[in-house]
């Protein structure tokens, strides 16, 4: 079935297909209309589920966390500061092994105060534990959510799928609706091995001593390991229901490509009619667009960009003091390669706060990099440049 839906209504329609049994969540701009759909869906008897309101983003996840811990597939949706008055229990979520699956809604942090796009909240979380899928459409979003459900279940970790604040969430798009049947047959009810259970008492999350700590920690990163291979196995299980095949990093144009970009979200699909434009124009530049960007699929990126002459990471997002967290991350998968086939790797970062990134930005960007013009390991998009000698000043007004 074909729908015309903005972002937000794609995730609520996935969670409904996914038959969530317990959606805990507080309202928190712009992931309102997220759960506002599913409290509507859940009034209406369209989704048989536990809507729990709550008095804050903390206590959201705590109410997702006691409803997985009792063998309840489980959901919420937040954004930016109530990601951040979530973070104590995100380690929770993930330490405790639950399958919870939560939408972010990509939003700047404050202060200044700012309601638009940037990918900061969802990254300052990518050491929690947590899987994070970056979705560039409507139709990805519908996708990755239901997927979400079933990796997570298969690995027991929880999952954060991203999308970006108005380009994506408020954006409304042609959607092809997969029909309950299919997405049952696709998702099982869940059966978590453990489970808090009346009939076997059990203590879940107790002390754990200095002995056996370190070993549930390496239980996480090795599931994490476990989960590139499944994230995989599902988007090809995905494919064969659908027609639509999801991969881990998606490629464009990268046959004979000389000069990669690597982005993530909804700046792919800004940046596809730029690289026609340029290889039209004898530019030799190809696309990578991370999708799963924890677990990190550093052995995919080795063999996509080594051998290249030249890769630019976009960055949405900024590690202060260092540089873009993709922009770090693409580099240290690549540093281990042979020297012959090291790509010069720079970084530009566009594009915070959700000023846009316009195909003249992308073209400009790209052309400065395969001439020359852009040497500097960081480049901050329309700005005051690095070389600016009021640079110093400006850092402290």
């Amino acid at each position: 079935m074909r729908m015309v839906v903005k972002g937000n209504g794609a995730v609520a329609h996935a969670v409904r297909l996914s038959r969530a049994q317990v959606v805990s969540a507080y309202p928190i701009t712009p992931q309102t209309s997220i759960i506002e759909e599913i409290a509507t869906m859940v009034a209406k008897g369209q989704l048989d589920a536990r809507f729990i309101k709550v008095e804050s983003e903390h206590s959201a996840l705590a109410g997702c966390i006691s409803a997985s811990s009792a063998g309840a597939r489980a959901f919420t949706a937040t954004s930016a500061q109530g990601l951040a008055l979530m973070h104590e229990l995100i380690h929770w979520a993930a330490g405790a092994r639950l399958p919870i699956v939560l939408a972010n809604v990509n939003r700047a942090m404050a202060p200044g105060w700012s309601i638009w796009t940037d990918q900061n909240d969802s990254l300052s979380q990518r050491d929690t534990g947590w899987m994070q899928i970056y979705c560039e459409s409507s139709q990805e979003v519908v996708d990755s959510v239901i997927q979400a459900f079933k990796v997570s279940e298969r690995v027991l970790l929880p999952t954060m799928v991203v999308l970006d604040a108005f380009f994506l969430s408020h954006t409304f798009e042609d959607v092809e609706m997969p029909e309950q049947e299919v997405v049952d047959s696709f998702l099982p009810p869940l059966e978590l091995p453990h489970k808090m259970d009346l009939a076997h008492p059990a203590a879940l999350g107790n002390l754990v001593f200095p002995d056996r700590y370190m070993e549930f920690r390496r239980k996480m990163d090795l599931a994490h390991d476990l989960a590139l291979g499944v994230w995989d196995e599902v988007g090809r299980e995905w494919g064969q229901l659908t027609g639509r095949t999801y991969r881990i990093v998606e490629e464009y144009r990268m046959d004979g490509a000389e000069l990669v970009l690597v982005t993530a979200a909804t700046a792919g699909s800004t940046a596809r009619p730029v690289v026609d434009q340029l290889r039209e124009a004898g530019v030799p530049v190809g696309l990578v667009r991370l999708r799963v960007f924890r677990p990190f699929p550093a052995s995919i990126l080795r063999s996509l960009l080594g051998g290249r002459a030249k890769v630019l990471v976009l960055d949405r997002n900024c590690s202060f003091g260092h540089h873009g967290i993709f922009h770090q991350e693409v580099k240290s998968a690549l540093y281990d390669l042979p020297q012959a086939e090291q790509p010069r790797v720079c970084g530009v970062i566009a594009g915070l706060g959700g000023r846009d990134i316009t195909p003249d930005d992308l073209e400009e960007m790209l052309t400065g990099v395969w001439k020359d013009r852009i040497t500097d390991p960081v480049t901050w998009w329309d700005v005051l440049s690095a070389q600016d000698p009021a640079k110093a000043a400006l850092a402290m007004s």
